[in-house]
């Protein structure tokens, strides 16, 4: 009987492909495994399984699987699930599902090679300037990557015009081969030949070979011992340490066939080691009665998800622990999400001191290899643990999960942007929970607007802690209006007086202090003070941000770089400047302002190696500093019990975004950024600095008074009918030629409002116009929540799938954002 399978191709198609199933491989190939399919004319990709029929399709070649990777499934049901869930909510194609969910090690992928022809003879064939500069790259480094040929030529984009080129030339030739990007780590294990098991006369005979040679018996004592411990296989490295002997002698044991020696894979992470575990942590009253409210709205109330508001410092992680404890002793997984790998850090240590090598940590900053082994231990291994982990910990393979916590819930960290598919890990951790039967927390400060309405309205369950642990009182907020101080002084300085003076007390006192400043590089432009030139990005359409330490300028959208130039390029005089301050430029301030203080930076730039944060956090956390400057990360959810001070430079830049959210977006953070004073028993002082004292939020936040902050923004919300009132959907065009795209934005701006009429907004430019050579426009749709969402995504699937053929459209990318933020 014929077999064909189903599957998912990581490419952005929303659609399956079906392949036959090789006669050798038919009782091997399962829903979930891993196989290598051939796509287009060359190329090979990993595909996943979804499903087998014995049905052949009509109408199209039918080409056969070309490898099947894994012994076993590499993807379990409740996960193709989710999959579709994701793909069909969040309008993204199945295949950028696959792409988000795998990690990159998973991922097998024909990679495409070029070099010269054999036969290719330059004197006989006339040659492009471009084509040139291939010939020559080719002729110096041989056999080249496509990629790489892009990089070093300089060509980028053309490349595939000009290889196209000179193929049908006879100039090169283009080949494939398959890359497997994870490589599996082996350790030599040690054993007692098989029939040990089962001869009961095998261990006297083993002593009698031996006898007299006094190595080869301390060895096979050692090797007892460990089995004596419940060890049936020893790492070779860990025999030889035991017993004092060389590898000779486990040789000569191996010869005499007492031993047998093999390689075996071993996963990257060992447990962690750490010493007796701590008790599960004491709660205070408010804690424990929080606890106990907690599982009484999961158990008797119905509510399936809770949400946990506690002020800064209130002790939410005990409370986080003791329900951790709950579920692994009862046999559960659980999921505990944070939205900056920052968290991780102090995280971690805390649970593992009380779980041990049950916490699992899982993102971005592993390596390919170390995140296949992580996947892998789930996917063969259901017991309980913890895993922690950013967004993408979503899609892991959990067979047991019975409670996800999503710690800072209200953290846009939360949100992928780009690349598809654009899911919020919060939304979508609390669909994969009910898919499972379980539980979910979410905790929060200062929760989102969105959530802390469901829970006033009964769709969440809602618990309160309002006081700080141990009796300790939430720092004093002083709002610094730098308007007044600019008059004062006459002059402007990036630190005021009031938050001098505080840093140098908490300085004298011994105490540490943090600054805050939402902008990395050491200044946000450079500026000619002549004719005002500023420079930008040649591919997007935003100021370059310069970093001293690398004397270039950044591109903070596409990460290119360029050389500060000591003339302006426009009137050609030598007067370049460096305008704004960026957190390098803070650390510089802040060390020339308080001489003798030892200074650290956390921003995306002095954290990119892999251990960046945790050095940082732990030096700070072990006073070696007395000063930490930094971006958002400083804001979120740390735990430093030395911090008094805490200020806050350019405030204005958080509430004057133009975006419906800004409000709130700055609430929270100056919250979060507050809540690192004090957080002992001593008192914590917090300093805003702007020139709007007088705006709403800094109110709210000087009186650290959420629910009257969450009162103003929920009336602002329903006046001008955005979320929670409405739902969104942003609709994004992208084209390279921006008249084009100005016809194709407005085409499908008039179809969307053929069906949804005022509804529709736009299309209008974004704050950043074009981003990576492609111009961008941007429609909105406000969808009334009681209307049928599936109804909308389905209308504006079918309204993409017209408009893509139209001839206004070509060479246009469209897609779409579902709940933005």
């Amino acid at each position: 009987m014929n077999l064909f399978a189903e599957v998912i191709v990581p490419l952005p198609l929303n659609t399956l492909f079906t392949y036959s199933v090789p006669e050798e491989m038919k009782d091997a190939v399962k829903v979930g495994s891993r196989v290598i399919v051939p796509f287009g004319l060359r190329k090979y990709y990993t595909a996943v399984v979804v499903s087998l029929t014995p049905v052949a399709p009509v109408g199209y070649e039918i080409k056969p699987i070309a490898d099947l990777l894994d012994d076993g499934p590499v993807v379990i049901h409740p996960q193709l699930k989710f999959w579709e869930w994701v793909s069909d909510y969040y309008l993204s194609s199945i295949g950028d599902v696959m792409r988000a969910a795998l990690p990159a090690g998973l991922k097998v992928e024909s990679e495409t090679f070029v070099e010269l022809a054999h036969d290719f003879d330059a004197s006989e064939v006339e040659l492009s300037e471009e084509e040139a500069i291939v010939c020559q790259m080719l002729s110096h480094h041989g056999r080249m990557m496509v990629g790489d040929l892009e990089r070093k030529s300089g060509l980028m984009s053309s490349v595939g015009a000009v290889l196209s080129a000179m193929l049908v030339k006879g100039v090169v030739v283009i080949s494939e081969k398959i890359v497997e990007r994870y490589h599996a780590v082996t350790d030599t294990m040690v054993a007692f030949a098989p029939e040990s098991a089962t001869d009961p006369q095998w261990r006297a005979r083993a002593f009698q070979a031996i006898k007299g040679a006094k190595k080869q018996e301390t060895l096979l004592l050692a090797m007892y011992q460990f089995i004596a411990s419940g060890r049936s296989e020893v790492p070779k490295a860990e025999l030889m340490d035991k017993s004092g002997c060389s590898a000779a002698i486990i040789k000569v044991l191996q010869n005499k066939g007492i031993l047998t020696v093999y390689k075996k894979e071993v996963n990257r992470f060992n447990p962690v080691s750490v010493g007796d575990l701590s008790p599960l942590p004491d709660l205070s009253p408010a804690q424990s009665a929080a606890f106990d409210d907690i599982r009484k709205q999961w158990r008797d109330d119905g509510k399936s998800v809770v949400l946990l508001r506690g002020v800064t410092s209130s002790g939410k992680t005990e409370v986080y622990i003791r329900l951790i404890d709950r579920m692994l002793r009862s046999g559960h997984q659980v999921l505990y999400l944070v939205p900056e790998i920052a968290l991780t850090t102090q995280l971690t240590g805390r649970l593992q001191s009380v779980f041990g090598a049950q916490v699992v940590v899982y993102h971005s900053k592993f390596t390919d290899n170390e995140r296949v082994d992580i996947w892998r231990r789930l996917l063969r291994d259901g017991s309980p643990c913890v895993v922690i982990g950013a967004r993408s910990s979503v899609f892991l393979p959990f067979h047991r999960l019975g409670l996800v916590i999503v710690d800072e819930e209200h953290e846009p960290s939360y949100k992928q942007f780009d690349p598809a598919p654009r899911y919020n890990a919060r939304d979508a951790a609390i669909v994969l929970a009910g898919m499972h039967g379980a539980k979910v927390l979410l905790g929060s400060a200062s929760p989102s607007v969105e959530t802390y309405h469901k829970a006033l309205a009964g769709r969440y369950g809602l618990v309160e802690l309002t006081e700080r642990f141990g009796g300790v009182r939430l720092p004093e907020v002083e709002i610094v209006d730098m308007t007044r101080e600019f008059k004062i002084l006459g002059s402007y300085s990036l630190i005021s007086r009031a938050t001098s003076a505080a840093v140098k007390q908490a300085l004298a006192d011994k105490r540490q202090a943090i600054i805050f400043h939402n902008r990395r590089g050491f200044a946000p432009l450079a500026r000619c003070k002549q004719c005002a030139h500023v420079p930008k990005c040649i591919a997007c359409d935003v100021s370059l941000t310069y970093h001293r330490r690398q004397n270039q300028l950044v591109c903070h959208y596409c990460g290119a770089t360029y050389p500060l130039p000591s003339v302006c390029p426009v009137c050609r005089e030598p007067s370049m400047e460096i305008v704004g301050y960026g957190t390098e430029r803070v650390e510089d301030m802040v060390q020339t302002a308080f001489s003798g203080a030892r200074i650290l930076r956390m921003d995306m730039d002095s954290t990119r190696n892999k251990d960046g944060y945790q050095e940082i956090i732990n030096k700070f956390s072990a006073r070696e500093a007395d000063v930490l400057v930094g971006t958002q990360m400083v804001t979120k959810g740390l735990d430093f019990d030395g911090v008094s001070v805490v200020g806050v430079l350019s405030a204005d830049m958080l509430v004057n975004y133009p975006d419906f959210r800004s409000s709130e977006r700055a609430f929270n953070m100056l919250m979060q950024v507050a809540g690192r004073a004090g957080r002992r028993d001593i008192p914590g002082r917090v300093l805003v600095q702007t020139t709007q004292p007088s705006h709403p939020v800094m109110e709210f936040v000087r009186s650290h008074d959420y629910k009257g902050f969450f009162d103003v923004e929920l009336e602002e919300r329903r006046r001008f009918h955005y979320p929670p009132f409405t739902r969104l959907i942003y609709i994004y065009l992208k084209h390279r030629d921006e008249e084009s795209l100005c016809v194709s934005a407005e085409l499908y701006g008039r179809r969307l409002r053929d069906l949804f009429g005022n509804r529709v907004l736009g299309p209008e430019e974004p704050v950043v116009g074009r981003i990576q050579s492609l111009y961008i426009r941007k429609i909105l749709l406000k969808i009334e929540v009681d209307a049928s969402i599936n109804k909308v995504k389905a209308l504006l699937r079918e309204l993409h799938g017209r408009m893509c053929v139209m001839p206004q459209m070509k060479g246009t990318m469209v897609y779409y954002d579902v709940d933005p933020l």
